[in-house]
């Protein structure tokens, strides 16, 4: 079963937020419902094409390029760091140490772009 503490929150967090300094980008790291790792991303210098959009971490890379690719490409690795996936699809079980979500913009805040 999925399940991310407070405290690996605590542990991954000080890289996550070295790479969002690193490229200019304001985000917030939060843990849903006990299972999932989530980075809000709120404002910054990348255009990632829209200003709510919640990014498929399995496929960023083929929907995403440039400065945009870039980020993804080093965030996401850090907010697996850890992590297992034992899935098997074809038998319907699902078995990940936890999930992840990347959130650009939020329903009610939109993404903005600073220059």
């Amino acid at each position: 079963m999925a399940y991310v503490s407070q405290e690996l929150k605590a542990k991954l967090a000080p890289a996550i937020k070295a790479v969002c300094k690193k490229f200019g980008v304001k985000a917030s790291l939060a843990v849903r419902n006990h299972s999932t790792l989530c980075l809000n991303v709120k404002s910054g210098p990348i255009d990632f094409g829209g200003d709510r959009i919640q990014v498929n971490p399995y496929w960023y890379r083929d929907h995403y390029d440039g400065q945009a690719l870039e980020f993804l490409s080093e965030v996401i690795p850090l907010m697996n760091d850890g992590n297992w996936d034992k899935s098997d699809a074809m038998t319907d079980y699902f078995n990940v140490g936890w999930y992840i979500d990347v959130n650009i913009g939020k329903w009610n805040k939109p993404y903005v772009i600073e220059k």
